[in-house]
């Protein structure tokens, strides 16, 4: 693949990945400015502690489908493995968008987009995974984690290799974004789903 293709498709997955969708539905559900809420991340778990579940799902499906529509464009209109450079393009918009002075969300969302979007079998597993490790810990963030670590594993045995690569650059950024989530999990002060923020966790996330 030539420079320009890359270049291309890597702002177009960035361009995608820069939309703020937990900035606008926390403002369209009355919430105010998601970056002043808890953590100040602009994803859908710090949209629900706004206490607006829908904005949170809203927020969890856009960011899911900005990651997917980014594979999806550069698959149809660039050369074959143009996908793989606007995923990375699409997540590293999302965590680092310009239009918030680089400070964006942790990119599980727009990953998990990605994954349907690369291979949907692989999508399936990641986010069954997250599902299961949420009724058996109800750890938002490490259930997270597991699937994600996970994921270069699930591409790897659907004979996907590149994609498999791709997926352990992601994930390892995700990690680096999840180091305070990391954090509390080794001390245990990470709050369970449907726990209200407060002490330890609470003081860490704001």
């Amino acid at each position: 693949m030539i420079l320009p293709v890359l270049l291309q498709a890597l702002l177009l997955g960035y361009l995608l990945g820069t939309i703020p969708f937990g900035l606008f539905f926390a403002h369209l559900s009355g919430a105010g400015d998601i970056r002043k809420v808890g953590s100040g991340n602009i994803g859908a778990t710090n949209v629900l502690r706004t206490g607006k579940k829908w904005a949170a799902a809203g927020t969890l499906l856009c960011d899911g489908l900005k990651g997917a529509v980014a594979v999806l464009v550069a698959r149809a209109v660039l050369p074959p493995g143009a996908e793989i450079i606007a995923a990375l393009g699409a997540v590293l918009g999302h965590l680092f968008p310009v239009w918030l002075k680089f400070k964006g969300g942790k990119g599980v969302a727009t990953y998990l987009g990605v994954c349907f979007a690369l291979t949907w079998p692989v999508g399936v597993l990641v986010a069954g995974t997250w599902l299961g490790a949420a009724f058996i810990w109800r750890i938002s963030s490490l259930s997270a984690l597991i699937a994600i670590a996970l994921s270069p594993a699930f591409f790897l045995l659907l004979h996907h290799d590149a994609y498999a690569a791709l997926a352990l650059i992601l994930s390892a950024l995700i990690y680096y974004m999840h180091r305070e989530n990391i954090r509390r999990l080794i001390r245990g002060a990470e709050p369970r789903i449907g726990s209200k923020t407060g002490g330890e966790a609470g003081a860490a996330q704001r």
